[in-house]
């Protein structure tokens, strides 16, 4: 619609992740430098936790582009969990690793995926079990992956696990029964939104990738986005792609403020979740459970520790090489 009119190739707020958008802020890249931290040092528990819409989903997805480059590695996703019962879930890990699942009861389930990892580990290949929204899993199940990871054995970590979700994740994992389950959490971190440098860095990241000017945004309504959204990414998504259509309905060659004013009044109070004061996202409906592999492409509606000091920060901007080129 608006596309030719501003001079791009594509639509660039699009809400669903694209990895060819991606955008590393310096808190994703810090993220980023955790997990790949976490998988080099065979940390048998990680968790990533961060609100609605701030990017979570599309930080594991680069981390299992990473992955996938490395024979070292066999990744499995399990996102939009909504299980009542670890049979269930075990179900749905199978099928992530393209495992035989139909017919089996818990301990047939069970024998098939640790035989599966240590056939693996045998064969030079550590496997990365990644659950997404795990903030859904109840704390007997969460006890059960407990469990699961006592597979490992003294200093061999032949399963990893990595658990996303939003904040509440970690209220569960701080209730007495899962004290056990906490004290394994080797690497955590919670993802934060972006500041306003980093918010109108990302908008001109995405318009410079569908091929327009980085200037269509006027350098005033910045702040007013950023103050908007909350500098959560997906909010931000849809507020500049709203901006998009309301100014080429006027005709404008650039998008100001009075533009995002317009889409902010309009809105408040209807189907977005943006209003003119604060904006929070409402949450969406839970789906039963989608699992990823290789033969099925990652396909989930989804699209996290507090400030590092620059000690740490300058340890974890070599990490990324480390990882790449490791091959201990």
């Amino acid at each position: 619609m608006y596309e030719a009119f501003y001079g791009l190739n594509e639509k660039p707020f699009s809400v669903p992740p694209d990895p060819a958008y991606l955008y590393l802020s310096e808190k994703h890249k810090s993220a980023l430098s955790r997990l790949q931290y976490s998988v080099i040092n065979h940390a048998a528990f990680t968790v990533v936790t961060g609100e609605i819409g701030s990017g979570k989903t599309t930080l594991i997805r680069e981390l299992i582009h990473q992955l996938d480059q490395n024979d070292e590695f066999t990744v499995g996703l399990v996102s939009n969990v909504n299980f009542s019962s670890f049979e269930e879930l075990m179900q749905w890990i199978l099928y992530a690793f393209e495992l035989e699942y139909d017919g089996k009861n818990k301990v047939s389930l069970f024998e098939t995926f640790t035989d599966y990892v240590v056939k693996n580990y045998g064969a030079g290949c550590r496997t990365v079990l990644i659950i997404d929204e795990a903030q859904n899993l109840n704390p007997d199940v969460l006890e059960q992956l407990r469990m699961l990871s006592n597979i490992n054995a003294d200093q061999h970590q032949v399963l990893q696990l990595i658990l996303v979700g939003q904040s509440n994740l970690l209220d569960t994992l701080k209730r007495p029964e899962l004290e056990q389950f906490a004290q394994r959490i080797e690497v955590d971190f919670y993802l934060k939104p972006l500041d306003l440098d980093e918010t109108t860095k990302y908008i001109q990241h995405r318009i410079k990738v569908a091929g327009g000017d980085e200037d269509l945004f006027a350098s005033d309504t910045y702040p007013l986005i950023w103050r908007s959204t909350s500098g959560v990414p997906r909010l931000i998504n849809v507020l500049c792609g709203m901006a998009l259509v309301y100014a080429f309905a006027d005709f404008k060659d650039r998008i100001d403020s009075d533009v995002i004013n317009l889409v902010l009044k309009e809105k408040e109070g209807g189907f977005s979740p943006l209003d003119a004061n604060n904006s929070t996202l409402e949450m969406n409906p839970r789906l039963k459970g989608v699992a990823t592999n290789k033969r099925y492409p990652i396909a989930t509606v989804d699209t996290h520790n507090e400030g590092i000091s620059d000690a740490d920060a300058k340890e974890l901007s070599t990490i990324e090489k480390l990882f790449l080129n490791n091959k201990e």
